[in-house]
């Protein structure tokens, strides 16, 4: 089994890069989804968090709601900190047992953060999805309903496509047609499955 490390920035297309790694038999494990899941209600995450932020995030059926909670801890650092230190053994749990469940030959593990939360020893690959600042704004402001000042602030929180870009065994260019990143990722995909 190989494990591919899968990340990029705020809006370079990471999950249209893994949705192709999965139609092509990879397995992916998505870190977005798993943080979703560990704070659901009930879960520990969950309880953590409203002992740290307060009620004040959740709704009337007492679910956190994210926009609230993104509000707090995008506007103060230390706040995000906070957040990450609860979220993220959870997630990086989840990812474990993902792997170890796997029964595909490559599994690829969807992240944003994946360098930022020393995900790095767990994969045999990074792949870096690059894309313009100004597709990124845009596709951000698209998908998550937010502000361009939403996007550069929250994006001020990640390192660097660049310095990601530099450290990637392989970068995807993911700017252009659809068409030309799935070939990008088809050839990416047949090289590490010839590896395997």
């Amino acid at each position: 089994m190989k494990v591919i490390g899968l990340t990029g920035s705020f809006g370079t297309g990471k999950t249209f890069v893994a949705s192709i790694f999965k139609s092509l038999g990879g397995k992916v494990l998505d870190a977005d989804k798993e943080a979703h899941d560990v704070i659901k209600k009930g879960r520990r995450a969950y309880r953590r968090i409203i002992g740290t932020f307060g009620r004040g995030i959740l709704n009337k059926n007492g679910i956190i709601e994210r926009r609230k909670l993104a509000d707090i801890v995008f506007a103060r650092k230390e706040n995000l900190v906070k957040l990450n230190r609860i979220v993220h053994p959870e997630v990086i749990k989840a990812i474990k047992r993902g792997i170890m469940d796997a029964r595909e030959d490559i599994v690829i593990i969807d992240a944003p953060l994946l360098i930022e939360v020393n995900l790095m020893s767990m994969v045999d690959y990074l792949i870096v999805v690059k894309a313009s600042w100004k597709n990124q704004i845009k596709r951000c402001m698209k998908k998550f309903h937010i502000t361009r000042q939403d996007v550069i602030r929250r994006s001020r929180h990640q390192i660097s496509i660049g310095r990601k870009a530099k450290m990637a065994d392989f970068v995807i260019d993911n700017d252009g047609a659809k068409s030309d990143t799935k070939k990008q990722v088809k050839k990416i995909w047949r090289k590490i499955y010839g590896d395997s």
